[in-house]
């Protein structure tokens, strides 16, 4: 599939600043836990406290650096996202740098897509000797870390924030953007009552040539990736593919744990490939059917994404939440009963 990587006009602001601080964009990114470590007992891998051992020691650590208004602090995320401040309002920034030669190819998404509420927008480019800077409003922690603090979200309020996340996938995939690396961390918190969600990143999306959706490439998050993925030697549905992961977090968000996970990758893969996991009986009927038509083994049953923002679990649940995404794409929050794990179907 050939891929247009041709970056719009951005009608941003932009400036250049003749002496900046180094910052390096190609040294390796801070490690992550993997499916491959051994579980923290009564924890799902992607619940598992962070590590805090040695991802930001050593000479790399990011000293303090002024790129033209801002102030650049501590590193957020790896080595390229940071916490900034502007010094005439004092309103903080996340800062993402990057390299000059791949300044072009990583903006197009964000340039593709059009402006959506649930979808994040760039407040300032700056444009360095060597690198560029990217600052976007501040977030209130992301759906990841909240999952995992929370363990699992009641009905009413995973139908606020999922529909908000359906709302912006679906909106990308309206503009030709295919996401690909889709997850819990990409959707941050855009408000401090975190009844706000906007998709962060799009740096690891796709843009597409007209309809044709098909990709071949094998890229995401092991516990999210569709079983077409690992099953095709040739191309996939790249729109189907990000559906699947959607059902991933979905059903992570209201279990608490992934539908499909192992400790071992390849037993992982085995799983996923299989496309059967089970579901508490305790949920409700129309959160089992929307969880089940995103994660069905074939990609052509699965329901496309604008499609899930009219399935009853959100119509009903939401009370004209949905119907409201499909016009003005924003929502707010609520909440439900908990329920047991006890009693679990198969779903396939």
């Amino acid at each position: 599939m050939s891929v247009n990587l041709s970056t719009p006009t951005l009608p941003l602001s932009l400036k250049r600043v003749d002496c900046e601080d180094s910052h390096s964009t190609d040294v390796p990114k801070c490690k992550r836990r993997r499916l491959s470590q051994p579980p923290s007992p009564g924890l799902a891998p992607c619940l598992r406290p962070l590590s805090h051992s040695v991802e930001h020691a050593g000479p790399e650590s990011h000293p303090v650096s002024s790129i033209g208004p801002y102030i650049l602090l501590e590193a957020t995320e790896g080595t390229q996202t940071y916490r900034a401040v502007h010094r005439a309002t004092e309103q903080v920034y996340t800062c993402k740098v990057f390299s000059m030669r791949k300044y072009h190819e990583l903006i197009a998404p964000y340039t593709r897509v059009l402006p959506h509420d649930n979808i994040c927008k760039i407040s300032e480019v700056i444009m360095g000797e060597r690198n560029v800077y990217l600052f976007f409003e501040h977030s209130y922690g992301d759906m990841h870390s909240y999952v995992r603090t929370c363990k699992r979200l009641q009905e009413d309020e995973a139908v606020r924030l999922f529909g908000q996340m359906a709302a912006a996938v679906a909106h990308c995939h309206e503009n030709g953007v295919v996401l690909r690396d889709l997850k819990l961390r990409k959707f941050v918190f855009a408000d401090a009552q975190r009844t706000k969600l906007v998709l962060q990143n799009l740096e690891d999306s796709c843009l597409l040539n007209g309809a044709d959706d098909s990709l071949t490439d094998k890229h995401g998050c092991p516990a999210y990736v569709g079983p077409e993925i690992l099953n095709s030697r040739h191309s996939y549905s790249g729109k189907a593919a990000d559906v699947w992961s959607l059902g991933v977090v979905l059903y992570t968000m209201l279990v608490g744990r992934y539908p499909f996970q192992d400790v071992e990758p390849a037993a992982l893969f085995s799983k996923i490939r299989r496309g059967a996991f089970t579901i508490p009986e305790s949920l409700s009927p129309r959160a089992k059917s929307l969880v089940c038509c995103m994660l069905r083994k074939s990609p052509s049953e699965r329901l496309e994404a604008p499609d899930i923002l009219l399935h009853p679990w959100l119509l009903c649940r939401g009370e004209g939440v949905a119907s409201q995404q499909l016009t003005s794409r924003h929502c707010a929050d609520q909440v439900v009963p908990d329920f047991e794990e006890s009693k679990d179907r198969d779903c396939y």
